[in-house]
């Protein structure tokens, strides 16, 4: 199984970009449909974007498309999730996840630890 390892949270003002990093490690990466979840306080965890093994299809749940970037490098075992114009509301622990491409959360089984993303206003 992966292991997923996620990194480039932080603070940023409402109107930033922040750009989130997945680095994986002990399987086989590009084989993997890959995927951003994120969990806000008090609210249930969401699909945020997912891409296929190729990097050639994507999807984008309808809160951050048009905002959102992802991408992946096979050659570097990394995913990245590009975060532009972002809202309060996108305030959330975010989550790196490996399984089915699929904009279903129950599809992404392998999960990370999360890295936090706060947005102020």
């Amino acid at each position: 199984q992966v292991q997923l390892v996620e990194s480039g949270g932080g603070l940023v003002q409402a109107g930033g970009s922040l750009r989130l990093s997945c680095a994986a490690s002990g399987g086989t990466f590009s084989r993997n449909a890959m995927g951003w979840l994120r969990q806000a306080p008090g609210k249930e965890r969401e699909f945020v974007a997912g891409i296929a093994w190729s990097g050639s299809s994507t999807y984008y749940a309808d809160s951050v498309k048009g905002r959102f970037t992802i991408s992946r490098d096979n050659a570097k075992n990394t995913m990245y999730l590009q975060m532009s114009s972002l809202k309060p509301e996108d305030t959330a622990v975010y989550y790196c996840a490996a399984g089915k491409f699929s904009w279903q959360i129950s599809d992404y089984e392998n999960r990370g630890q999360g890295t936090q993303v706060t947005v102020s206003s």
